[in-house]
């Protein structure tokens, strides 16, 4: 499966984005997906992922009612919607699929976009 993510930009704290990770292929309903990120000399860490049905869903502390992650499999698409940024949320952003049901590891993940850069300014 390829993903391309888009929906990133610049933004004021306290503002909203919402990413979209298109997927290619057929099989996209099958993955369990999820969205990384990695801030300027940072390790890559996970924010959250979703269950291939939509029914699970799971997220980093940092993060946790303050975003949402959804997906339409009908659309091939991932999303994840992010409210009440704050600067420390500046980052690029990474949609992945994982074929294994994995959820928080990106090790586990075997399927990476190429990245949208997600600026929140002070």
């Amino acid at each position: 499966v390829q993903l391309q993510a888009s929906g990133g930009g610049l933004v004021q704290a306290g503002g909203s984005l919402r990413l979209s990770c298109a997927a290619s292929g057929r099989r996209f309903s099958t993955y369990s997906m999820g969205w990384f990120r990695q801030a300027p000399g940072k390790e890559r860490e996970f924010v959250t992922a979703i269950s291939w049905s939509g029914g699970s869903t799971y997220y980093a502390g940092s993060v946790k009612g303050r975003f949402t992650i959804s997906r339409d499999n009908a659309k091939n698409t991932l999303y994840l919607q992010m409210n009440s940024l704050k600067p420390e949320d500046t980052a690029v952003y990474y949609c992945a699929a994982s074929p294994s049901g994995s959820y928080y590891r990106d090790n586990e993940y075997n399927y990476w976009g190429q990245g949208t850069q997600v600026t929140v300014s002070s």
